[in-house]
């Protein structure tokens, strides 16, 4: 899933209507949904997503109207949506999640990346640099995070889906980690990388719940590592946190960015 920028939609939001607000977590194999007061209330099957994105906008679509047709409220709220998407994305990778996201009908979609979602979530306390670790099911990404924004990150299209339960898949997944996190350090200027190193490398996906996986990454990095309470929904979480953020502090009227 690309980008949106700052929010999309479509429609105007009537005037002194309630709002309800829902955060979707669009993965390769998972899709997840939170709402306040409910918390994570769908995590089901994606539609036709390959490596973060969705190859099959009408069948996600579908799959996306049901969520929100299930989440708390009804059709006499206006409806936010916080929604992830991978750190790095093509551009035409953001134009077709506006495109799917526009089928929702009067929804203000407001798109924020998985590493500061799951920052928001999980991160520890005392501010300073992260480095966030996604193990996906066909992504791998490892973002520096300094003061709440992105500073640097890569990607790899290779998750633990694409091995199997034995054999080799630390080596191939922690591995690739263990690699991109070595390029962000070679490219950093200012020490983030390193400080983030000490301060403990937060892990989060699917791919976290791997003991294998997450024992021969520490070891490569030769850092601890910090996994997030439930890793395979802390994007989805972070998000809610994110929203019910928004929802207390509304900008202004919810009309299309």
């Amino acid at each position: 899933m690309g980008s949106i920028g700052s929010a999309v939609g479509s429609g105007v939001a009537g005037a002194g209507r309630p709002v309800r607000g829902i955060a979707l977590d669009i993965g390769s194999s998972r899709t997840r949904a939170w709402a306040p007061g409910a918390g994570v209330f769908a995590d089901v099957p994606s539609g036709p997503v390959r490596r973060g994105r969705v190859t099959d906008s009408a069948s996600q679509l579908r799959l996306l109207r049901r969520l929100t047709a299930s989440a708390p409220g009804d059709g006499t709220h206006d409806t936010v949506v916080m929604l992830t998407h991978p750190v790095l994305a093509a551009p035409e990778e953001r134009e077709a999640a506006r495109r799917m996201m526009d089928g929702l009908g009067p929804v203000r979609v407001i798109a924020v990346d998985s590493a500061r979602a799951a920052a928001a979530y999980a991160a520890p306390p005392g501010g300073g640099p992260l480095l966030v670790v996604d193990l996906g099911a066909q992504l791998t990404e490892v973002t520096l995070v300094v003061d709440g924004l992105v500073e640097d990150a890569r990607l790899a299209e290779v998750g633990v889906d694409d091995v199997p339960e034995s054999g080799r898949v630390p080596d191939a997944i922690a591995g690739t980690a263990a690699d991109m996190v070595s390029d962000l350090w070679r490219h950093d200027r200012t020490g983030a990388v390193r400080g983030a190193l000490r301060r403990g490398v937060l892990v989060t996906g699917g791919g976290a719940l791997r003991l294998d996986v997450t024992g021969r990454l520490a070891h490569l990095l030769r850092a601890r590592l910090r996994l997030a309470n439930d890793p395979a929904t802390s994007v989805v979480r972070g998000a809610g946190l994110m929203l019910t953020s928004v929802l207390r502090h509304p900008a202004g009227p919810l009309t299309r960015g």
